[in-house]
């Protein structure tokens, strides 16, 4: 593995980058290599829920499903936040039951999220994908225990690259989410920032990869 892509919702397949790819569970595709499988909050529908949970729960004991999400809470959108917070507990547990880390999707709902990971005391790695958002947010996840992911708001917002300075080392990813670049483009750009060289870029993604994920897969 050269380089892991956290989170992508294109699987390209290349030999030297392990994807993380995005599913849906209504909508799986047994051709993708690695994934992770969850409900993610703009597209919670009550009535079917339940069946989601249920594919959700199967795939989670395969080899090939590294993590669950993307899931978790946005404040931006219709979906009542009661609602998104069931669906969100319910996938949390199934991670904890199977020992599985958990994409995060958030959305001005960062107090909440890091309540709910106390509450039901989750110890599986909870990574904040997308990360967006400044110092202060940042330095709350990491100080809560998150990991957090960056990606295409790193290559479109010069005010993250203090931000991206500031993470430990041991508790960042890297992704291209819904973006055409490629990871190679991100992992340009975060060892400028962190002004060190490819190499050790690679080397610190693939140790917090083999801490997170515990080396289940190549």
């Amino acid at each position: 593995m050269e380089f892991f892509n956290f989170h992508t919702h294109q699987f390209t397949n290349q030999s030297n980058v392990l994807e993380l790819v995005n599913q849906y569970p209504l909508e799986f595709d047994a051709t993708i290599a690695y994934y992770s499988i969850g409900i993610h909050p703009w597209y919670i529908k009550e009535d079917q829920t339940d069946l989601e949970l249920k594919i959700i729960e199967e795939k989670l004991q395969t080899n090939n499903c590294l993590a669950i999400g993307e899931c978790g809470l946005d404040k931006r959108i219709d979906i009542p936040l009661d609602q998104q917070i069931i669906v969100f507990e319910k996938q949390l547990q199934l991670a904890q039951k199977y020992n599985k880390p958990v994409v995060i999707h958030c959305v001005a709902a960062f107090q909440e999220v890091i309540a709910i990971k106390k509450k039901l005391n989750i110890s599986v790695p909870m990574i904040i994908h997308g990360f967006s958002k400044n110092n202060q947010v940042a330095e709350q996840v990491i100080k809560a225990g998150f990991y957090i992911s960056f990606g295409k708001y790193l290559l479109r917002n010069t005010d993250l690259k203090s931000v991206f300075q500031n993470i430990p080392n041991d508790r960042f990813f890297l992704e291209t989410d819904t973006i055409e670049d490629g990871i190679q483009k991100v992992y340009d750009l975060a060892a400028e920032y962190k002004e060190i060289n490819i190499s050790e870029l690679q080397s610190i993604i693939s140790s917090n990869y083999t801490r997170v994920f515990g080396g289940r897969s190549d």
